[in-house]
C-alpha cells in the first residue's frame, strides 16, 4: 500500500460512528449515544484516512471556538496497522487542528502510555495522570442536596463547567447533558451549586462523565448518587492522579484499577481548577 494516496477526508456523522463502533471493538467502551454528541459539537471536527473508497483510520480534532482543541478517538482499523497510517494520520490532523486555532491555542488530549513517547516527540508534554478505575454499583441513600432536575440550573452547570475545563464548551455540554440513557446529580446549598456529576449508559455499565465538586464531602455524595443509580452495573471513572482527594475517593470505596493515560498539552497547560475535578468527562473530547 502507497500510504501516500490515501484519502485525507472530514468525516460525516456516519463516519464518526464507524470510528465508535471500532473503539466498541477495542474495549474503549463508549456510549451508544456519544457520536452523536460529539458531532454537533464540532461537524468540522472528526477526520480519517479512506482506501478504496471505505474508512480505515480516523480521529477528532475538535475545535472549541478556537480557543482550545482536543485531539482524540485516534483509531486504525486493526488490518491496517503497522504501515505508517497511523503516525502519518496523527500529524496531519494536529496540523490541521492547529490551523483551525486561534495563534498560540493550546491543544490537549489523553495519550495511552505506550504512546507518550510518540506525542512527546509531536510536541506534547504530559500535565497529569489520569487512572480509570471500576465499581459495582450499590444502592445508596441520596444526600437531600442533589438534585437530577437540570432545567433551570443549565446556565449554572455550564460556568461551573467552563472553571473545571478551563474553556466555554456550552455547545457541547448542551448535547452532552441530554444524552439519552444518562443521569445528571447536582449538588445545591441554598442556590448555589457546589458540584454536579453525570452518568451515562455505554456498552458495557455506565461511565462518570463527569464529577465536579467544591469539596471532598460533596464528591463523595455525588460518586454514591452515581453507584446508587448503577445497582449491580460496572460503574467506571477517570480520576486525575493530581487530585488528592479524588484519590482517596476511590481508594476509600475499594475500587478496582483498570488502565491510565495521561493529560497531554501542546502549548501552554490549561488552567483547571483540578482540586474540584473527581472525575474527567471524556478521553474523546476532553
Amino acid at each position: 500500500m502507497d500510504i501516500d494516496k490515501l484519502i485525507f477526508e472530514k468525516l460525516d456523522l456516519q463516519g464518526l460512528k464507524i470510528l465508535v463502533s471500532w473503539a466498541e471493538s477495542e474495549g474503549w467502551n463508549p456510549g451508544k449515544h456519544d457520536a452523536e454528541a460529539f458531532y454537533s459539537t464540532d461537524p468540522d471536527g472528526f477526520y480519517g484516512y479512506y482506501y478504496k473508497g471505505n474508512l480505515i483510520a480516523g480521529g477528532s480534532i475538535v475545535s472549541y471556538n478556537g480557543d482550545f482543541g482536543f485531539m482524540g478517538f485516534f483509531i486504525v482499523k486493526s488490518e491496517f496497522r503497522s504501515l505508517g497510517i497511523g503516525r502519518k494520520l496523527w500529524l496531519q490532523r494536529r496540523d490541521l487542528l492547529l490551523s483551525r486555532l486561534k495563534p498560540s491555542a493550546t491543544i490537549g488530549m489523553d495519550g495511552v502510555i505506550a504512546m507518550q513517547p510518540f506525542y512527546k516527540k509531536g510536541g506534547f508534554n504530559i500535565d497529569f495522570r489520569d487512572e480509570r478505575y471500576e465499581k459495582m454499583g450499590q444502592p445508596f441513600t441520596v444526600h437531600k442536596n442533589i438534585s437530577t432536575k437540570i432545567g433551570a440550573e443549565d446556565g449554572g452547570l455550564m460556568a461551573y463547567d467552563k472553571e473545571c475545563f478551563a474553556y466555554d464548551r456550552s455547545d457541547f455540554m448542551h448535547h452532552w447533558l441530554q444524552l439519552k440513557d444518562s443521569i445528571v446529580f447536582i449538588y445545591k446549598e441554598k442556590s448555589s451549586i457546589k458540584g454536579f456529576a453525570m452518568i451515562r449508559k455505554v456498552a458495557r455499565g455506565y461511565k462518570v462523565c463527569p464529577l465536579f465538586a467544591d469539596t471532598a464531602k460533596v464528591a463523595e455524595e455525588l460518586y454514591k448518587a452515581c453507584l446508587n443509580a448503577a445497582v449491580n452495573e460496572p460503574l467506571y471513572i477517570d480520576v486525575p492522579c493530581c487530585n488528592d482527594q479524588a484519590l482517596q475517593l476511590i481508594k476509600k470505596y475499594q475500587c478496582t484499577y483498570v488502565f491510565e493515560c495521561a493529560r497531554m498539552y501542546y502549548g501552554s497547560p490549561a488552567k483547571i481548577s483540578s482540586h474540584k475535578i473527581y472525575g474527567i468527562t471524556t478521553f474523546e473530547l476532553g
